[in-house]
């Protein structure tokens, strides 16, 4: 989305750029007049607060302003930080129907800022924090919240082939591999410590999975109401942001993320467990649930509880790596000791969650 008229002021999701992230302009300024149509300097560099696995940046210049990820610099493990997976899924996207900002050119040479990159469209809206959307007024929410699972529901209803995505994962078998996989993470970090409902969670999910696999879908990974930017005014989600995680597999366990927030109460992030959705001007759970089957295109979701079992899991055993890298010195930042803080919390959610199914 073209910026020209933009407030001369940065956006307060921005900062300077923090010690050792720097990026050289001069370099970045003669690589984006080479490639990105258009581009006009001098450009200035901001840092967007978020970000941490892959770096974003507010690229500024007189006319427009664009967007900069980039994997971070150091040593990295050779499958982590894929940036052109990233630029990958969202030009793939583009035209779709499926919200995306506009992608114009990857860089995987080293030379110019020393790590890759690809830049793409500052898209101006509104990004949201809370999921309870308690800064939006009351009679908009249920509405704002209905276009944040219809976005959802739009991605996954797309055939990958499609849109040349066939080959953007190894969709077979995907939920005893995702199990198989946080489970492994989860027993190597001792660092961490055990914690008793994971421990039975990993005996317990391997032997609840569907019976019936689901239609391969792209999957976005971590599909939160912070990762997408709202039109300003409007119940209308312009884009979709920070793919990391996307690629082929199962859409329920993909929506049960989103979902899950309705079953957990606030603790390191904030839950709606509890709150009086009518009250909030949100729609209950069943009805983002129905919302979410009848814009994808379902009947309904047989495994429900299910899914939100493993998806609880997922998040425990994310809190309890970070937890390791807390216990590790690795991670000192109050949010990450905090994440760490809520490990057993999330666990014996998901315990009680799977004790649930039937």
């Amino acid at each position: 989305m073209t910026t020209e008229g933009q407030s001369a002021l940065p956006p307060p999701s921005t900062t300077e750029v923090r010690a050792g992230m720097e990026i050289d302009a001069g370099r970045l300024t003669a690589y984006l007049r080479e490639h990105v149509a258009g581009f006009e300097g001098p450009l200035s560099v901001r840092q967007f607060r978020g970000g941490q696995s892959n770096p974003t940046y507010l690229l500024t210049t007189p006319r427009r302003r664009y967007v900069l990820r980039r994997k971070p610099p150091g040593t990295l493990l050779a499958s982590a930080h894929a940036v052109d997976r990233e630029f990958r899924v969202i030009s793939a996207l583009g035209g779709s129907g499926v919200p995306v900002p506009q992608t114009f050119a990857l860089c995987t040479a080293e030379s110019v800022i020393g790590t890759w990159f690809y830049v793409m469209e500052y898209v101006e809206g509104r990004i949201l924090w809370d999921p309870a959307l308690e800064s939006v007024e009351r009679g908009q929410r249920r509405s704002h919240a209905l276009a944040l699972v219809g976005a959802l529901a739009d991605l996954h209803k797309l055939d990958p082939t499609a849109v040349g995505l066939a080959d953007f994962g190894k969709p077979a078998a995907y939920m005893a591999r995702q199990i198989a996989r946080w489970s492994k993470q989860y027993l190597e970090d001792t660092a961490a410590g055990r914690i008793e409902a994971m421990d039975r969670l990993i005996e317990w999910l391997p032997r609840h999975l569907p019976a019936v696999e689901q239609r391969v879908a792209i999957v976005h990974g971590d599909y939160r109401v912070d990762n997408v930017v709202f039109h300003p005014r409007e119940a209308r989600v312009l884009a979709i942001l920070d793919w990391e995680l996307a690629t082929l597999g199962d859409p329920l366990a993909d929506f049960a993320y989103h979902l899950m927030l309705y079953r957990l109460p606030t603790i390191s992030i904030p839950g709606l467990r509890g709150r009086d959705m009518p009250a909030l001007g949100l729609p209950t759970e069943a009805e983002y649930v129905g919302h979410y089957c009848e814009r994808a295109g379902r009947e309904r979701i047989d495994e429900l509880e299910f899914y939100l079992a493993f998806a609880m899991f997922r998040l425990a055993g994310i809190f309890h790596g970070i937890a390791g890298r807390v216990a590790r010195g690795t991670a000192v930042s109050e949010k990450a000791r905090d994440y760490a803080r809520h490990v057993t919390t999330v666990a014996n959610c998901a315990w009680r969650q799977a004790q649930s199914v039937g």
